[in-house]
């Protein structure tokens, strides 16, 4: 039996081009948002409604977000303040070294077990 892909991705420092491209090319089917705050300006093409349309029009892809696995708003503005020392709680962070997507993988590759996790970089 296949081992169940799960891929993650992180939309700073990437072109709209690049970021498609990379789930094109992996054929993924279902893009979960984890971030906490997906309507910021900043997130640029990664705001939530027009992530949402442009996953579905350019190749059919469904989006759903899960505000739940992101660090809570006490954690952010915490970590924002104390310039703490892990990235990971901002999962629109270009690697996976520090980014709490990375962990949340992790933590699913636990659960359910039988994954290979795949970082987009």
């Amino acid at each position: 039996m296949n081992k169940i892909k799960l891929y993650t991705i992180g939309f700073a420092k990437k072109s709209a081009e690049y970021f498609f491209e990379q789930l094109r090319e992996r054929k993924v089917k279902r893009v979960i948002d984890i971030r906490l705050n997906n309507t910021s300006q900043l997130a640029g093409f990664a705001k939530k409604d027009d992530l949402r349309y442009f996953l579905l029009t350019i190749d059919g892809i469904d989006y759903v977000h899960r505000p739940e696995w992101a660090p809570t708003q006490e954690i952010f503005d915490n970590f924002k303040k104390n310039k703490g020392g892990w990235a990971c709680l901002l999962c629109s962070e270009d690697t996976p070294d520090h980014c709490h997507r990375r962990l949340v993988a992790e933590y699913l590759e636990k659960k359910f077990g039988d994954m290979e996790i795949i970082h987009l970089v």
